[in-house]
């Protein structure tokens, strides 16, 4: 039986494993993907304290290589459910299930989709989730980012220095982003902004070569030809096997507050998965500290 299990291998949760592992407690972390989350997919990350530049999959391989020098253990299995067993918890997976006295959730999140016809067919065929991983296809195209967070300007400042023309899309006039990455765009000749609208189509196959839009203000609609799109309105987590033992809000991420308690005495949230108003690289390993040490008080 483990001391603690981390469900997923993200910032959130190999910075738990450091903290618990430094205590002395024995440690599993359970990852159906691959470790780092969705900061593997960050060209450079430069608001990380001490670490003026680096890039997204060199900074997990870094932190994962540190958690596993200190003897945290790793299984790459998606953890179905969590059931309470004899004062204990049980950790299922498809093929195996691991005993454990204290669970910490850090199952991070996934894009949310836009929700209309032909989305999953043309994914990975004109329609992309991560611009920093599939931007190369478009050298020299034509592309349009839909979104208004950082994110989106983000991908759409990336874009630009490789597209021919990128197109950012929002359904409001203005965005949630940090200033200065709406003053960078418009400063991009190659930038158009498209506002008020929403991408209510999407055409051409086997690709994608055209979407429709429509005006919210004045219900305009036009089609805008284009080669590739890049979706960033948001995430998701992945909470749902997790319902039935911790309470969720309307939006399925985990009710944990500062303290990273959840509803269920023994189990912990850290990261993007839980309650919190601020989604950021240094929130995440915060959480995952504070979420480890609070584990290692309750096994006390």
């Amino acid at each position: 039986m483990y001391d603690i299990i981390i469900i997923g291998a993200g910032t959130a949760g190999m910075t738990a494993a450091l903290y618990a592992r430094r205590a002395g407690k024995s440690v599993l972390v359970l990852e159906k993907e691959g470790i780092g989350g969705q900061i593997v997919f960050s060209p450079r990350i430069e608001n990380f304290p001490s670490v003026p530049n680096i890039s997204g999959s060199a900074y997990a391989n870094a932190l994962f290589e540190q958690v596993s020098s200190l003897g945290a253990e790793f299984d790459f299995r998606a953890v179905k459910s969590i059931q309470k067993k004899d004062g204990a918890f049980l950790a299922v997976t498809a093929k195996k299930e691991y005993e454990t006295k204290s669970v910490i959730l850090a199952t991070g999140v996934k894009h949310r989709r836009l929700g209309i016809d032909r989305e999953e067919e043309l994914a990975g065929e004109g329609l992309s989730y991560c611009a920093v991983c599939d931007g190369a296809f478009f050298r020299d195209k034509t592309t349009a980012v839909v979104g208004g967070g950082n994110t989106a300007l983000t991908d759409a400042l990336y874009l630009s220095e490789i597209s021919k023309k990128v197109f950012l899309i929002h359904r409001r006039d203005t965005f949630r982003a940090e200033q200065r990455l709406v003053e960078a765009l418009k400063n991009r000749p190659n930038v158009e902004f498209i506002l008020d609208s929403v991408v209510t189509a999407l055409y051409g196959a086997p690709s994608l070569t055209a979407i429709g839009l429509k005006n919210q203000k004045n219900e305009a609609e036009q089609t805008l030809p284009l080669d590739g799109l890049f979706v960033a309105v948001g995430q998701e987590p992945f909470n749902q096997p997790f319902a039935a033992l911790v309470d969720l809000d309307e939006n399925g991420f985990i009710r944990a507050g500062e303290n990273c308690r959840t509803s269920a005495l023994g189990i912990f949230a850290a990261g993007d998965c839980r309650t919190k108003e601020i989604r950021q690289l240094t929130t995440a390993a915060a959480d995952g500290a504070v979420a480890a040490l609070a584990a290692c008080k309750f096994l006390l």
